[in-house]
This record gives structure tokens, sequence and C-alpha cells, in this order.
């Protein structure tokens, strides 16, 4: 007799109970959490970096910082000093559910108000596993040009908003914001969009507003 071993089926199953435990956990303590996803050199890091340096006196942040190797984005975190740790995933794509629950053990949390989950680089291997955060937010640059949410749909799929980031470089580069924009409505039609720069800090205030108003709801 042939057995079969599905072991995708049983990886994702044992992902999605450790995801489950990770969001009970930040929601008795009513922390705010975020699994920020997207391509290498979308802006990811830059991203957080605005985000604490506008708010870090109006909330207490955490960050895990999620690379194959090296600590460079968590050496940059650290500047503003407020708890960071650096997973290392040897090889893997993504983080997943336990890797971030072992980061979590690791931060202050009676100490947070928000955490920052920085994927791994990758607009495929991510957006399959649920890291337990209570928002998912996929960054994508016009620097990748128009073709990436028809390219990685389930990418904006699993995600709640999505930042289209450097539109500073929009007088140096061709990109269709109306073809984008269809895209994501036919393919994520419940996907938030804003779109910013986290260099120039333009309509960096949307999100800054966006991420208040969630702030805002999870203390009651």
């Amino acid at each position: 007799m042939l057995k079969v071993i599905k072991i995708e089926e049983s990886v994702f199953e044992e992902n999605e109970k450790i995801a489950e435990e990770i969001r009970n956990i930040l929601k008795e303590r009513k922390i705010l959490s975020f699994n920020i996803m997207g391509g290498p050199g979308s802006g990811k890091t830059l991203f957080i970096e605005k985000t604490v340096e506008i708010l870090k006196d109006e909330f207490k942040f955490g960050v895990i910082e999620g690379d194959i190797e090296g600590t460079e984005d968590g050496e940059r975190i650290k500047k503003f000093n407020i708890p960071v740790v650096q997973i290392n995933t040897g090889g893997a794509c993504h983080l997943d559910a336990n890797m971030v629950k072992k980061g979590i053990f690791n931060l202050p949390l009676d100490k947070i108000d928000i955490i920052f989950v920085e994927n791994v680089g990758n607009l495929v291997c991510p957006a399959e596993f649920d890291v337990g955060t209570e928002k998912n937010i996929v960054i994508s640059s016009i620097t990748e040009g128009n073709g990436k949410i028809e390219k990685y749909p389930l990418m904006f799929k699993v995600s709640d908003l999505c930042i289209l980031n450097k539109i500073d470089l929009l007088p140096y580069i061709e990109f269709d914001f109306e073809k984008f924009e269809k895209d994501l409505k036919k393919i994520a039609p419940e996907t938030f969009l804003i779109k910013l720069s986290s260099k120039t800090g333009k309509n960096f205030n949307e999100w800054i507003e966006y991420l208040r108003k969630l702030r805002m709801e999870k203390k009651f």
C-alpha cells in the first residue's frame, strides 16, 4: 500500500495554528501589528524608519526584521532606540509564524503599542504564510513598473493596504497610475491604496492618519 503524505498542507496547517496564537497574544495586549511585504528595493525599511521618526513620541514601537542573511536593516532601525529583533532565515525566502513568534517573545510586549514585521524581500513566498499580524501591507514602488499586480496577484489579494512608493521619481520614470489602480481594483478590490514617497514625505500624512485611526480603534 502506498501512503501519500501531503507535506505542504501539513506545513500550512501548523503555520495557521501558530499565527492564530500570535494574534491572540497581541490582541490581549492591544498591540497593533503589521506584516510589511514587498520586493527587494521597494522601500520597506525606509517606510518603517519614516513612520517611527514621525510617531516615536506618540507611540511605542517594536520591529522584527526578516532577512535571509545580514543585519543591515536591523541596524538602521536601532538608531531610534526602539526594540528590534533581527531574524535571519538562512535561505528561506519568507518569514513564517514560528519565526515571528520567536521574535515577538524577544520583544518587551508590555512596552509596545505597534509592531512592524518586515518580511524578506520577495513578492511570492511571503504572501503564502500568515505570520499572525493584524494587517498585511504590500509596498510596491514605481521603479518596479506597472505589471507587479498582474504578475503577483496573491501578494495584493492578501494585503489590507498597498503602498505605492517612490512617487517622487515620477518625473524621471514612466509609470501608468491609471493601469496600476485599475489592476488593483480588479484583482484586490478590498485593498486600500496610498501613493506616497517615504524619501520626501509626499502624501506620507495619509499613511500616518490611517495608522493613527487603527491604533485608536485598537485601544478600545
